[in-house]
């Protein structure tokens, strides 16, 4: 059986002398093959944008809710950062409300990521109707109910029936979730994600004031404009149980703007990908992360329910920063450069520590975010995914498919690579000689009768 022959990648995390012929092959067909069709993704933005384009002009007409009416759009996520993998079908738009001047209180228990949004002064306009009892408070729970109902209104008076629906809502999620089912290709689902967004253009928080470190990738001319940009707020709760009133009522602060500049100005030098000689393998190897990030949470997803693709892109950006030369990211070296990043997540999770990209203090990897059993859960399962070559990346087939052991995944010992697949041959054999066995009885029977 191929499982028996192939070669297993024993080694350390981002070790690179233990790659295979075979994983290279796999590494690199696979990086071709998540690249998004030109037909499929011209569909999915004109679907998106007539949808987004209908919700703008709705909501600056609408009388309901005049705080909504004066909003602008940005664009965020995998899909505007060019790394978003096999279909084109999630999308992040952020709704900027316009608002006075705002001052932030952090939330400190939450390291510099959750922060008290109010008014400097109070106000008689349109937001007096989103603040707390203090009248300076902006209520995260007031703004995201608000914006839900406008867009369940939305849809019911301009998108019935046709294939639009809204998705129920969710306690530690930010946006309003709206599901396209397309009606000529019924598992082609489509989804977007609205997030009503505050936008504090006077300056970064004291957490992230020093900026990304990127000073030897982008240079410091490049953090210090950054720093100089906006920031945002979205209306996220942590994660938790009993949290303080505060943190119910807290926002969460984005860089996805800056973020989504970094990937596109991602070269140490300005002709990064300019041109078909410069071109550089980054952003594949992401998306590589990102796949096998989204193949381990459909094995596991409740065991890994607290791991997301922003994990792995955290990672990506801490080893942007520090394999800087663009010559390290040749297209010719993807394999060496895709299993660095992987050996940095791993390590990252070996140790517990994940540092958020812009807010230093905060760790993504800790509770109870990152519940510590599931943690020792990812560590094991990455550990297991090295040593078999990555599995999870290859066309699912019996003889690759893995089953999952909770218990040997938890267990603080090293997991035997072998034990799985040997397990699952051991299965077949005994199956196999339980159809000899039937076939010689009926044969027998037959005989007799």
């Amino acid at each position: 059986m191929e499982s028996q022959t192939r070669s297993i990648s024993f080694g350390t995390p981002g070790d690179v002398s233990s790659i295979s012929p075979q994983l290279d092959r796999m590494i690199k067909q696979k990086s071709r093959d998540l690249r998004l069709r030109k037909v499929d993704q011209q569909s999915a933005v004109k679907t998106v944008n007539h949808l987004i384009e209908s919700l703008l002009e709705y909501l600056k007409k609408n009388e309901d809710q005049p705080f909504f009416r004066d909003v602008s759009v940005l664009t965020s996520g995998s899909y505007y950062e060019v790394v978003k993998i096999n279909k084109p079908n999630e999308f992040d738009i952020m709704l900027k409300l316009k608002v006075p001047r705002l001052e932030l209180s952090e939330l400190e228990e939450y390291q510099g990521l959750f922060y008290k949004v109010k008014l400097v002064k109070a106000t008689r306009k349109e937001i007096q109707h989103f603040l707390l009892e203090d009248e300076r408070t902006i209520s995260a729970t007031k703004i995201k109910e608000e914006m839900h109902r406008l867009v369940r209104k939305f849809i019911s008076n301009h998108f019935k029936g046709k294939g639009w629906v809204i998705n129920r809502k969710l306690v530690n999620s930010p946006a309003v979730t709206l599901e396209y089912n397309n009606k000529e290709k019924e598992d082609d689902v489509m989804s977007v994600d609205i997030v009503p967004t505050l936008e504090v253009p006077q300056g970064w928080p004291q957490a992230a004031r020093s900026g990304p470190n990127i000073d030897n990738w982008l240079g410091k001319k490049c953090r210090r404009q950054f720093v100089s940009k906006a920031v945002y707020f979205v209306p996220k709760r942590p994660k938790g149980r009993n949290l303080k009133d505060d943190a119910k009522e807290s926002w969460r602060i984005s860089f996805s703007h800056i973020e989504k500049e970094m990937m596109q100005y991602h070269g140490n030098k300005k002709t990064c990908c300019e041109s078909f000689s410069n071109k550089c393998c980054r952003k594949r190897c992401l998306q590589l992360l990102k796949c096998l990030i989204e193949g381990l949470k459909q094995r596991y997803p409740k065991e890994l329910e607290p791991l997301c693709s922003y994990h792995g892109k955290t990672a990506f950006f801490h080893v942007l920063s520090d394999r800087v030369q663009d010559s390290l990211w040749s297209p010719g070296q993807m394999s060496v450069s895709f299993m660095k990043l992987f050996g940095y997540f791993e390590r990252r999770a070996l140790d517990g520590s994940l540092l958020h990209f812009f807010v230093r203090q905060h760790n993504l990897f800790s509770p109870p975010a990152f519940p510590k059993r599931a943690l020792a859960f990812l560590t094991n399962a990455l550990k297991e995914q090295r040593e078999l070559e990555f599995p999870v990346l290859k066309v699912p087939s019996p003889s690759a498919a893995l089953v999952p052991d909770t218990d040997a995944l938890l267990h603080p010992n090293p997991i035997n690579g072998t034990d799985s697949i040997v397990a699952s041959e051991r299965s077949f054999r005994h199956v196999y000689a339980w159809l000899v066995v039937v076939i010689v009885c009926v044969g027998i029977g037959c005989v007799f009768v």
